[in-house]
């Protein structure tokens, strides 16, 4: 993971994090890095100092080894919330989340079955519905191929948890 300080053409600064470089890249080619306070997509780089991480201060940094009868955890966690989150941040991710509430509350949940769900009612095997499910990547670009309108639900690192 990679993050990067960012800066829109009206001069907001935020930052964000990417697989990798070329991630951010092809996001930004894309036009899908827009700034969170004015959504403009014409975002830029800013200019940024390394973290250098020395011996020293990687060991200070590890956390302290965990007793030997518990077991080690493999769950990933996201990082807890600082309270240096701009305003605009919690005011985006609280729309989100309102979106995808309406959506589960509005919706039928239709599972796995999505996508034969979805093309039946693109192709008029069924009535069309408000739905939502699951769909593997694949299975997800197949439909879009097909012409069939599909979008993820929105996700916060909240829900991981």
């Amino acid at each position: 993971m990679i993050r990067y300080n960012l800066r829109c053409g009206r001069g907001h600064t935020f930052e964000s994090w990417f697989q990798s470089s070329s991630a951010y890249e092809s996001q930004e080619k894309r036009r899908l890095v827009t700034c969170p306070s004015c959504g403009s997509a014409k975002v830029e780089r800013a200019i940024m100092a390394p973290q250098i991480v020395s011996k020293k201060t990687r060991q200070s940094a590890a956390p302290p080894a965990a007793p030997a009868e518990a077991p080690a955890s493999t769950e990933v966690t996201a990082p807890a919330s600082t309270p240096l989150m701009m305003a605009h941040e919690r005011e985006l991710r609280a729309k989100i989340k309102e979106l995808r509430d309406h959506i589960v509350k509005n919706a039928d949940n239709v599972g796995e079955r999505f996508p034969n769900e979805a093309r039946k009612m693109h192709y008029g095997d069924i009535e069309h519905r408000p739905i939502y499910g699951e769909a593997s990547p694949e299975e997800a670009r197949s439909l879009i191929e097909e012409g069939v309108e599909v979008s993820p639900l929105p996700v916060l690192p909240d829900d991981r948890n």
